[in-house]
């Protein structure tokens, strides 16, 4: 497939249907003074067209002599990787900015500053967001963006993962629930949060140096070492598997383009639990998707009321799929790649996916201790659910 990858690790990441590549490049201490950047901005214009231009173009040219006429559909361009607040930031900034608005119109820029607190000083169409922290912490932030300004750039949350090592280890299940937590929050308010990525994606369980691109999902990721932790994918010269992160990831495979869906959620323990709710669609059945965090030690009994359904929901094609494990810092292995995924058998992390026999509109549920609950509803009168809403 010309990628250099292995058939497998390509399969695990189709499962999570990425939607571009990302190519981070870092620094942290280099700077070039504004008056001296221009070199820069020709050599990213050129770059732009070698991906961009037409094959008559002086870049483009070289790009179909390399075997690929058509155009790359690149769209975004991030100025920078976590250089805000540095002396010639801003002034760099702009220059690339208006060079690159000039040229591609089209091309959306993404700035380096957060704008979640307060608005911006210069243009842009994304703001970059990035938080490696504890998962007590991540699981907090579920409501980072619920009063972050509509108006103005879209949030890019480029880079987040737990990363505190009490928490994460090589990938624990405690990890990736407040993940999923976090990014239930995100997908609530995806009126503001554009796209998310999961960082990192790779690791290479021999290697313990820094390799950049990322793979990027709606909700992606980006490549490291393992002088890293945690990490999505592990993988050596002949297997891999997914830690509980991944498997999270394959939760939110089908959010992007779906419906938020109003839900409530009753509950004594409600301040363990993240919940979001979508509708979303294969190619022969509509489903409405309720997924629920239980981030605490207690089994939660809790009913689900969703507005609308008037009682359009197929219980023969309704299934739950939950993520758990005896304990919650249980992780994968090569050994046990599967360990934290039955929620049965605590000796083995993946999600399992049963039958859903008493799916309706307003249902009993019970969340097992440290659990990621899928709740897929398939829907009957999707088209009487639209129009009520």
């Amino acid at each position: 497939m010309g990628h250099g990858f292995r058939k497998e690790l390509i399969y695990m990441l189709l499962e999570l249907r990425p939607q571009f590549l990302r190519f981070p490049g870092i620094s942290h201490h280099d700077e070039v003074d504004t008056i001296i950047i221009e070199p820069f901005v020709k050599d990213v214009l050129d770059s732009l067209e070698f991906a961009r231009g037409s094959a008559e173009s002086t870049w483009g040219s070289v790009r179909s002599a390399m075997g690929h006429p058509e155009r790359f559909p690149l769209k975004y361009v991030a100025i920078g990787n976590e250089d805000c607040g540095k002396e010639f930031y801003r002034g760099n900034y702009l220059k690339f900015y208006d060079a690159i608005r000039k040229a591609y119109p089209d091309i959306q820029m993404i700035s380096n500053c957060d704008g979640s607190s307060r608005p911006l000083d210069h243009p842009a169409d994304l703001y970059d967001f990035h938080v490696y922290t504890s998962a007590a912490n991540l699981f907090i932030m579920k409501n980072k963006f619920d009063r972050t300004s509509r108006i103005g750039p879209k949030v890019f949350v480029s880079e987040y993962a737990v990363n505190e090592q009490r928490d994460a280890g090589k990938g624990s299940l405690l990890a990736s629930l407040a993940e999923a937590a976090f990014l239930t929050g995100l997908e609530k308010n995806s009126d503001v949060v554009q796209m998310a990525s999961y960082a990192p994606l790779f690791v290479n369980d021999n290697d313990s140096t820094l390799v950049p691109p990322a793979l990027l999902l709606f909700i992606s990721n980006v490549l490291v070492g393992h002088n890293w932790n945690p990490d999505a994918i592990v993988f050596n010269s002949w297997q891999q598997y997914g830690t509980p992160s991944y498997w999270v990831q394959t939760y939110f495979r089908e959010s992007s383009g779906s419906v938020i869906h109003p839900i409530t959620i009753s509950s004594r323990y409600s301040d363990s639990l993240a919940a979001s709710a979508i509708t979303w669609q294969d190619s022969e059945d509509i489903f409405l998707r309720v997924k629920i965090v239980n981030f605490g030690p207690n089994a939660v009994n809790l009913t689900i009321s969703s507005r609308g359904l008037q009682d359009g929901v197929n219980t023969a094609k309704s299934t739950v799929t939950v993520l758990t494990s005896g304990n919650f810092l249980d992780e994968n292995s090569f050994s046990e790649p599967n360990k934290a995924r039955q929620p049965l058998f605590p000796s083995q992390v993946v999600p399992v996916e049963s039958e859903l026999p008493n799916a309706a509109e307003v249902m009993e549920a019970v969340l097992p201790p440290f659990s990621f609950t899928s709740f897929d509803l398939a829907l009957d009168q999707y088209s009487k659910l639209v129009a009520e809403m």
